[in-house]
């Protein structure tokens, strides 16, 4: 199916722990640019979510917001640092042998000591964190892409119809075409016996005229190649994917043929249609621009 690279994602994940929302929005753009705002706590998963979202996306430039509330209790723990316990009783009883004093420490004066016994956040549970992280995002990554394959299906509807016009112009075109070498060769006559009157009309010379304007107003090079273009671009089209490289070179090549079939036109009916085409093939490039 063919993804439009416009597209938006959302999902808010809330239980009794925790609330986490991830959304995705995204405009066109040549490559793949991921933009990640996250809480710190989640940097460390960084790599990972970049990882989960290619699996998804091939281009355009994403906005990603990731946002998370922790409802449960702050989670802390008493550490006790039984080194440095040890260098207060070592320098207490030093004390106590050098100035000739009591040495009255008790474990409860031990346990006031800067850094004997801290209160700690309990460290979180990295596979669990990602779990709840991965899931949101894979929930808002799905309904993004979602939102891309519409707007996608839209934009192929509207692309085989324009498609469909220039095989008409086209034809239009092919049909026109024979019919400029006969009008040339007889406004060439006509005009030769006005010049001439009754003379004798050199027919060898006018073959040879008529014979260099059909080469260089023939464009059934250029039809046989544009008509294949549109067939090509329609096919990739339907086939679907990420098509939206291949389209842009084949309309850059359907605007080439455009070019030359108006740069031959010595007929205003054709140059009419080379414009219609041109114009039609811009309006392609333009909507083409905006498919993965």
């Amino acid at each position: 199916m063919i993804r439009s690279m416009t597209g938006f994602g959302r999902c808010e994940n809330v239980t009794e722990q925790h609330k986490i929302s991830v959304e995705m929005k995204a405009v066109n753009h040549r490559y793949l640019d991921l933009s990640i705002k996250m809480p710190k706590r989640f940097n460390y998963f960084e790599s990972g979510v970049r990882g989960l979202l290619k699996t998804y996306i091939q281009r355009g430039k994403v906005d990603i917001f990731i946002s998370y509330e922790d409802y449960t209790k702050e989670k802390l723990c008493l550490k006790y640092n039984e080194n440095l316990a040890g260098e207060y009783v070592r320098y207490f009883e030093q004390m106590s042998r050098r100035f000739s004093i009591e040495n009255d420490m008790t474990a409860y004066t031990l346990a006031r000591m800067p850094e004997v016994l801290t209160m700690e956040q309990e460290p979180e549970d990295e596979d669990a964190m990602w779990k709840i992280l991965s899931e949101a995002i894979e929930e808002a990554a799905k309904k993004f892409v979602d939102s891309r394959t519409r707007e996608g299906e839209n934009l192929k509807s509207d692309l085989l119809g324009k498609l469909k016009h220039m095989e008409e112009l086209v034809g239009d075109v092919e049909k026109r075409s024979p019919a400029i070498v006969a009008e040339y060769q007889a406004r060439l006559e006509a005009k030769v016996k006005e010049l001439l009157g009754n003379s004798a009309i050199d027919e060898s010379r006018i073959v040879t005229e008529v014979t260099i304007f059909a080469d260089k107003a023939c464009v059934d090079e250029e039809i046989v190649r544009l008509k294949s273009h549109i067939s090509h671009m329609a096919d990739e089209l339907k086939s679907g994917g990420g098509v939206g490289r291949k389209l842009d070179f084949l309309a850059q090549e359907m605007n080439r043929e455009a070019n030359t079939i108006l740069s031959k036109a010595n007929d205003l009916e054709i140059s009419d249609r080379a414009i219609a085409l041109k114009t039609e093939i811009e309006k392609i490039r333009e909507q083409i621009q905006n498919i993965e």
